[in-house]
């Protein structure tokens, strides 16, 4: 099939969208596919559009389906779709009438969905591939990672502020790496950096020293406000990293409603308490890292190869090209 991706992030940037374009495009692709990865659909006869973010995408879909009528288009869904937009915007919502199937990065995005909805939607983890390199840690500190980027719905400074809350005995630092999307956002970090010893801004980085500096940490920690299924848990469940996150529905679908690794949205007190623990009561962290461990199989290439490969299928069978 001649496959257009669309997706709203340059593909020459580090956002979670473009990571997740650039392996779906590889998957499909493998499965024998030829696809062109676009930020915007203008022109050219497709058999089938892929589309992540219904909302920032809504343009290229209604071309799309326009100028292709009858031809299937997937929808893939963001925590901004899911949890925001779909909800206020009729541009998003429209985007997911017209879809033939949208795709959901974990279950729990479900609930957000009409029941007429549900039933053309497939969820599908995001999957990352078993890496052996070791990586030595960093000694004399308790290194904690935060990958994410400089924008609000982020939250990206929380687990700093929290860091000024732990004991002089505490060895733990913050390693952040995240692009500067938002220029107050870089002036705070900065001047965190300035002032708390506990806290590093290392900014964007490539992707394999990202990965790096996350399989050497003792501890991933995800502040955001909202997440459709975040790449980097993946990354950290995929190297057995414990994750203590937000308790936001994204999490939640990934990890399950028990998970003892969660604080309150913005909560320096919790974060801070959650940090500590992770550090000094072992059988506590051992308990996150076993967790983590238990849900690796769910992010095997295979299995997105594969879910891939029956959602194309579905959509033949349907009998939707012309």
């Amino acid at each position: 099939m001649r496959i257009c991706l669309v997706t709203p992030a340059a593909t020459s940037s580090l956002t979670g969208n473009s990571i997740t374009a650039a392996r779906w495009a590889r998957i499909l692709r493998q499965l024998g596919h030829g696809v062109r990865v676009t930020q915007d659909y203008s022109t050219g006869r497709f058999d089938l559009l892929v589309a992540l973010h219904a909302y920032k995408s809504w343009k290229s879909i209604r071309k799309f389906h326009t100028k292709n009528p009858g031809r299937p288009i997937i929808v893939a869904l963001t925590g901004t779709d899911v949890y925001d937009k779909i909800h206020v915007s009729a541009n998003a919502r429209e985007s997911l009438e017209i879809a033939s199937r949208l795709i959901a990065l974990q279950p729990n995005a479900l609930k957000q969905l009409s029941p007429k909805l549900r039933r053309k939607t497939v969820v599908i983890y995001q999957s990352i591939p078993a890496c052996k390199k070791e990586v030595k840690r960093l000694k004399n500190c308790f290194e904690v990672c935060v990958i994410a980027n400089l924008r609000s719905v982020k939250d990206p400074l929380r687990t700093a502020y929290a860091a000024r809350l732990l004991p002089a005995s505490s060895k733990i630092m913050i390693s952040h790496i995240g692009a500067a999307l938002d220029s107050t956002f870089a002036s705070r970090a900065k001047k965190e950096q300035s002032l708390n010893h506990r806290y590093r801004w290392l900014g964007e980085k490539p992707r394999w020293k990202t990965q790096d500096i996350l399989r050497r940490s003792r501890l991933l920690v995800l502040t955001s406000k909202m997440e459709g299924g975040a790449n980097v848990v993946s990354e950290a469940i995929v190297s057995s990293l414990p994750v203590i996150s937000t308790q936001i529905s994204g999490s939640i679908g990934m990890f399950g409603e028990k998970y003892p690794g969660y604080f309150p949205c913005g909560d320096t007190k919790s974060l801070a308490k959650l940090l500590y623990r992770a550090e000094y009561d072992k059988k506590f962290y051992n308990k996150l890292k076993l967790l983590c461990k238990n849900k690796r199989k769910l992010f095997e290439p295979a299995n997105e190869v594969k879910a891939w490969r029956e959602l194309l299928e579905s959509i033949q069978s349907d009998r939707l090209f012309l």
